[in-house]
């Protein structure tokens, strides 16, 4: 990673700066010309399909773009977004990649499933598209809740030969810090689940259900718990308990890491932890961006992706 960021200081320097300046790294492509301004930040939380259908990896809408015949590039998006808030990304690398902008399961134009699929899962999932529709190793490109979609597939034995890179903005699946408010909140949430626990199982599931939806429990919940319902909710409890500390230590590929140092969802301890824990990673600390630092600086990603794309070893 030494040489990559070292290229990333002369980026910051000044020597590469702007959709324009990306002349200076990278031959005309295709792309020039058009708007890759970010995507408008409307996060219209899943559902495009309402229909249930059963879990399968064809079932999840793929959008692909660039030549044929190109190096594939896969993009996971976050939790509670879409494909559409990865086009940016698609648009900036079509020109010399295969992209392949997947919807994951209940979110954008995939259907919602019909039983709650954990991260195991969702990677299956995904590790079959691949198979289906791509030419492996890929690249992965992964936001926040995508970025740990494509941890999982590295450090998993049967899935790893599948990835190539890692290109991954805020990843969660680490374990955070957790403040007095958690702790609080959990404790809370046990004490009211307590009682139930003395009823009979025809009693106490009825009981518990109605205390899942009361008011309270939701306010219990984070904003993204209290504005799902039914198998939506239950998939995003599943998904986020879903921490990687003790496997990410298997992944073996070039690692890219971003973090927006205005990020509120994850923290640099998480991030370092990362780039301390993975063999070969570089993290770079995007200036006065978000959660969405991929929208909020677009220049210094884009140019750092296509420079890490082109240049690092595998």
């Amino acid at each position: 990673m030494a040489p990559f960021l070292t290229h990333m200081e002369r980026c910051r320097s000044g020597l590469v700066s702007g959709w324009a300046s990306r002349a200076r790294l990278f031959p005309p492509s295709s792309n020039e010309g058009q708007d890759v301004s970010p995507a408008p930040r409307d996060l219209s939380r899943f559902h495009l399909y309402k229909a249930s259908l059963s879990l399968k990896a064809e079932n999840l809408h793929l959008e692909t773009s660039g030549p044929p015949e190109a190096p594939p590039v896969l993009l996971l998006h976050g939790w509670g977004s879409s494909a559409h808030l990865m086009h940016p990304i698609a648009l900036g690398l079509a020109d010399r990649y295969r992209v392949f902008n997947l919807d994951l399961p209940g979110h954008g134009r995939s259907p919602l499933p019909e039983a709650a699929p954990g991260i195991p899962e969702q990677a299956a999932l995904v590790a079959e598209r691949i198979r289906q529709e791509m030419t492996p190793p890929v690249s992965v490109v992964g936001h926040s809740n995508g970025g740990r979609i494509a941890l999982y597939l590295a450090c998993e034995p049967d899935t790893a030969p599948l990835i190539k890179r890692l290109v991954l903005i805020s990843p969660a699946g680490i374990t955070p810090v957790r403040n007095w408010t958690f702790y609080a909140k959990r404790t809370l949430a046990r004490a009211l689940k307590a009682p139930f626990a003395l009823l009979p199982a025809p009693l106490a599931d009825p009981c518990l259900d109605w205390l899942r939806h009361s008011l309270l429990w939701r306010m219990l919940g984070s904003s993204d718990y209290r504005a799902l319902e039914g198998v939506m909710r239950e998939t995003f409890v599943r998904t986020v308990n879903f921490y990687l500390d003790d496997r990410v230590h298997r992944i073996t590929v070039p690692t890219l890491l971003f973090w927006g140092d205005r990020d509120t969802a994850i923290s640099l301890q998480q991030m370092r932890f990362l780039e301390s824990t993975l063999p070969d990673a570089g993290l770079v600390i995007l200036k006065d961006a978000g959660h969405y630092g991929y929208l909020d600086d677009p220049d210094t990603f884009m140019a750092a992706t296509r420079y890490f794309l082109e240049n690092s070893a595998t």
